[in-house]
């Protein structure tokens, strides 16, 4: 058994070989009659009359999991003051006691990975409120700045990409802050790298085009590399005809000369379609003035 996603946390191997019985959370309704049973079953709890104040802290610190509530039930009636005739579990009482004993956030579970994912839409969405949310939760139950700051690097070029072409720069920028600074004050360079992800143009034009390639080059028995691309640093090479008949771009108008660079007999892709999102938008329309074939097929 683990509390885990087996997933993560189960050999594939043998996960493949298993029948997996996935346990839900309790709803509250299941915690507040677990916990009622233990007020008035136990032999310690029983002798006493004891009122809980704030029955959806508890539920927020139970998070489902009837041991969390027990467990905290227990602390809280040690922790609660005994000169009167009626113990209360306050959620101050509650706060005092779990602060470093209620995790709600495990940095290696599903809970990391559901919280990280969240962040990433809510970027991806342009929802910088909502991204900021999840960046709050995360820092605030100690992942790691410089694992957030890394995915946001990634999400610069995989989302945002060539639409607004600073983001990748702001975002390494970032990291690289947190990197210097650290916590507490890295928040805020993270702040800012959200709040501007989230408001970008989105692109995942790069991201879409490299994994085309990729595919393609996977499926394709590539010849050599056409000798006019090749480089010939030593004269022996030059005699083999290594580069010869390269056409220099900045040799000719505009610093643009048709030639065709894919390998000898590949019919040229157009891998990269970009989008008319922020400054895309200009890319493809020069990208459509060179190569109108590939990029206009109707012209």
């Amino acid at each position: 058994a683990t509390t885990e996603n087996p997933s993560f946390e189960v050999n594939s191997a043998l996960l493949s070989r298993s029948l997996v019985y996935t346990l839900r959370p309790l709803q509250n309704v299941h915690i507040r009659q677990l916990v009622t049973h233990a007020l008035e079953n136990d032999e310690i709890l029983k002798q006493q009359p004891i009122e809980i104040n704030d029955w959806d802290f508890l539920f927020q610190i139970a998070a489902g999991d009837a041991r969390r509530a027990l467990n905290a039930l227990e602390a809280g009636f040690y922790a609660a003051p005994k000169n009167r005739e009626k113990l209360e579990i306050t959620r101050a009482v509650l706060e005092k006691v779990l602060q470093e004993k209620a995790p709600r956030y495990d940095k290696k579970g599903e809970s990391h990975y559901d919280t990280i994912s969240a962040f990433i839409k809510s970027l991806r969405g342009s929802d910088p409120d909502a991204a900021l949310f999840w960046l709050a939760k995360m820092l605030d139950t100690g992942e790691d700045p410089k694992f957030i700051a890394r995915r946001m690097v990634i999400f610069a070029s995989e989302d945002i990409g060539n639409a607004d072409t600073y983001a990748i720069t702001l975002a390494v920028s970032i990291f690289r802050a947190v990197e210097i600074i650290g916590m507490p004050e890295a928040r805020i360079n993270l702040a800012q790298g959200v709040t501007y992800l989230a408001s970008c143009k989105k692109s995942n034009a790069s991201y879409l085009a490299i994994d085309k390639a990729l595919a393609v080059v996977r499926q394709t028995i590539v010849s050599a590399v056409p000798l006019h691309l090749r480089n010939a640093p030593t004269t022996l090479m030059k005699k083999e005809g290594y580069g010869a008949d390269y056409k220099y771009p900045h040799n000719y108008p505009a610093h643009f000369v048709r030639e065709h660079y894919f390998p000898e007999g590949m019919k040229p892709e157009a891998f990269y379609q970009p989008t008319e999102q922020g400054s895309e938008k200009r890319l493809k329309e020069y990208l459509e003035a060179l190569w109108a074939e590939r990029y206009k097929p109707n012209a």
